[in-house]
């Protein structure tokens, strides 16, 4: 009994450290950028550098407001938005399925591996001028150009997840009567969800680095859109006010994916 009385206090200890800790993390980050905000303003305010050039916190507010009050602000980011939620789905689905008939057949991943190398550290940037020739301007291009900075990045890492699982676990499956089918379903497939879950958690920020880089060349709305449409005409404001809306759809978009981790590491 006293055991477990002190079992169940050591528990509660952990979990009450473990939320101090998480708690500590938080206002870390909180403080680091409230520091960085200020920092930021009082240099564009004493003349440390230049605001035109740099903008601060301020302008930003200003630049924001004023793009909220057009009414075209939430436009641009709907449509960025989707382009970078439908880029991320389809890389998600193709790259799971090509890593799934690459570990069906040993013969073809040793074929194709390095043709997906090669594809994958090809800078994604040089494929955009010839999507829009293919394909057009709009947002078909748009989303293509989200899928191929993450689908051959993504296709190595589930393949190489999926060949990590325990050999030991894959043997008792066939000793058991089961085929290649029922090793993948039932044990190959189980065992990499982390692999899974954290490999969407890249690809979701390189699918929306694809849309941006699309935006930039075949579009006419979108952030990058405004991104390229303030350099242009030296609204810098604008563009640094995109660029931060872009970072903090970055962060929501990664935090949705890390709360669907943490809710699996809950069910485990």
């Amino acid at each position: 009994m006293k055991a477990t009385e002190n079992t169940s206090i050591d528990q509660l200890e952990f979990v009450k450290a473990h939320k101090k800790h998480h708690r500590f993390i938080r206002y870390a980050r909180i403080f680091i950028l409230i520091l960085f905000l200020i920092f930021w303003e009082f240099a564009a305010n004493c003349g440390i550098i230049d605001s035109f050039f740099f903008s601060s916190p301020s302008r930003v507010a200003k630049c924001f407001l004023s793009m909220v009050n057009e009414k075209s602000l939430f436009s641009h980011i709907g449509v960025t938005l989707f382009e970078t939620v439908v880029s991320f789905l389809l890389v998600s689905l193709l790259s799971l399925a090509a890593a799934t008939i690459l570990w069906y057949s040993r013969k073809l991943s040793e074929i194709l591996e390095p043709y997906l190398v090669v594809l994958n550290s090809l800078p994604k940037s040089a494929l955009a001028p010839l999507l829009i020739v293919w394909l057009g301007t709009g947002i078909n291009t748009i989303i293509v150009a989200g899928i191929s900075v993450a689908i051959f990045g993504a296709v190595i890492n589930l393949y190489t997840g999926f060949l990590q699982v325990d050999p030991e676990k894959l043997k008792l499956i066939y000793t058991l009567g089961g085929n290649r089918r029922d090793t993948f379903v039932k044990v190959v497939l189980p065992a990499s969800i982390p692999t899974i879950l954290s490999n969407m958690k890249v690809n979701i920020g390189l699918a929306l680095v694809g849309v941006i880089i699309g935006e930039f060349l075949a579009a006419r709305r979108g952030l990058g859109y405004l991104i390229i449409y303030g350099s242009q005409v030296f609204q810098l404001n604008m563009l640094i006010t995109s660029i931060l809306i872009l970072c903090a759809i970055a962060m929501g978009l990664y935090l949705l994916i890390q709360q669907l981790e943490h809710f699996y590491k809950k069910k485990v």
